[in-house]
């Protein structure tokens, strides 16, 4: 009843709130709002299959203060801050090996922040970081009942209706390379690099025939969508992931009959040509220019590259100037600006041009808070691909191959984010900090079950 009457209470508030505010017409969602928040306090896991649903969207609330993913994040960290403080969580959700990198590369960043060039700008870049960790605490705190199946669905078909747009309309097209909803080809490219494996398992695990083509369709729809964004760094990272998948797969692979060889190689001799003459004239171009780079990069005709390796050479000079603390987090397009490379290769007119991020988040981590933090953070990187790795391996020995074919492909998805940090500037990236959290909890899980069978035997 105490209960009820207040819950009651504070919904008579927020209506009244709402009906003698500027947005009146808000008050009857408050009655929504409340059921959402209940649902949410049940089964705080629902809050982040939201969250990794709604990212590949964000660009449709591009310039509002409030998103979907905001709004669900806030609300999970209230909802899982109340829960921790009335001791509704058990204690071992908070298990997670990455903590102690983790803290340790706080305190090298909050070092440099102390004695940041640009005191404002290293704040504002603190804020972003912290959007990152926030999604972390939350991942850790409900990894043990969020359903890992249904994560991959929801991340693979978000990413997959974005390509859907982006292949239809040239809306979603800067320059004639595919943004989605994104602003950036290269960022577009890295969600399609990191929801492709997830596919791939799906139609690998599907129970039924249409099933299985249902979820190769969208895998295909996904690499469409990567050829669509001419990005040469996705094609990178899409060719290593699918080596290291067939290495995984390598048994099945063995499977294949001498009868059965026939077909493949009839299959591989149709599509593979298809495939390759359906590649964009400019898609392949750059493709070409990866080969070039050994006679070296001429900046006049690859302006990207020559971007690129100014970058290199700023970043490594900030570097040299401040090995220990770095220049402040956030300060590199400062720097940058100061440069001539800035106005060499500014695309348009005014100063906001001038202002680049580094594009490479460990150029930038390394040059901004020092040689210390960036060796902490790539520690966190290479903790999160262990942690897969020992995933994998615990779930072979307790002769559960779902779960390592699961482990395998999530740290392909990993795996292909770690990689894409090479070509751009993304700390802060949500999808990162789901799976750094998912990771710590998949090697703890894949291991108590291992040890637990090796005890009943």
């Amino acid at each position: 009843m105490i209960a009820t009457a207040t819950v009651g209470g504070v919904l008579v508030l927020l209506c009244l709130g709402l009906l003698a505010s500027p947005w009146p017409f808000l008050a009857p969602l408050a009655v929504f709002g409340l059921a959402g928040l209940a649902a949410l306090y049940r089964r705080p896991a629902w809050g982040l299959l939201g969250i990794a649903a709604l990212l590949p969207f964000e660009g449709l609330f591009k310039g509002s203060e409030f998103t979907g993913a905001k709004l669900l994040g806030v609300s999970m960290i209230g909802i899982l801050a109340l829960q921790l403080l009335l001791r509704q969580l058990p204690d071992q959700r908070l298990r997670n090996n990455l903590w102690r990198p983790l803290s340790l590369f706080m305190l090298a960043y909050l070092i440099s922040l102390m004695f940041s060039e640009h005191y404002e700008l290293s704040l504002g870049h603190l804020r972003e970081l912290a959007v990152g960790l926030a999604v972390f605490f939350i991942t850790v705190l409900v990894a043990a009942e969020l359903n890992l199946k249904m994560l991959c669905r929801v991340v693979s078909l978000s990413v997959a209706a974005t390509c859907a747009m982006a292949l239809a309309s040239a809306k979603h097209q800067v320059g004639g390379r595919a943004v989605g909803l994104l602003e950036d080809a290269n960022y577009f490219a890295l969600l399609i690099a990191l929801a492709a494996p997830m596919s791939a398992w799906l139609a690998l695990r599907a129970n039924s025939l249409p099933a299985r083509l249902g979820w190769l369709a969208v895998t295909l729809l996904l690499l469409a969508g990567m050829t669509k964004t001419d990005s040469r760094s996705g094609l990178v990272v899409l060719v290593g992931c699918l080596l290291i998948g067939l290495w995984h797969h390598r048994a099945r692979l063995r499977q294949i009959r001498s009868r059965h060889l026939g077909f493949v190689l009839l299959g591989a001799a149709i599509f593979i040509p298809l495939g390759l003459a359906s590649l964009p004239a400019d898609y392949v171009a750059r493709i070409k220019s990866l080969v070039e780079l050994k006679s070296g990069i001429n900046a006049h005709q690859d302006a990207s590259l020559g971007r690129r390796a100014s970058y290199l050479v700023v970043g490594s000079q900030m570097i040299r100037d401040n090995p220990l603390a770095g220049s402040g987090p956030g300060t590199f397009p400062v720097h940058y600006a100061a440069t001539g490379f800035a106005k060499a290769f500014s695309e348009q007119a005014g100063t906001t041009d001038l202002y680049r991020r580094a594009h490479n988040t460990y150029l930038e981590l390394f040059s901004e808070i020092g040689i210390p933090g960036g060796l902490l953070f790539c520690a966190l990187i290479l903790f999160g691909l262990r942690n897969f790795e020992r995933a994998r391996q615990a779930s072979l020995a307790s002769g559960d191959t779902e779960r390592a074919d699961l482990a395998t492909h999530l740290g392909l998805s990993f795996l292909a984010m770690a990689l894409f940090l090479m070509f751009l500037s993304a700390p802060n990236h949500k999808y990162l900090w789901i799976l750094l959290g998912l990771s710590g909890y998949l090697r703890l899980d894949a291991e108590a079950r291992a040890t637990r069978l090796s005890q009943t035997q």
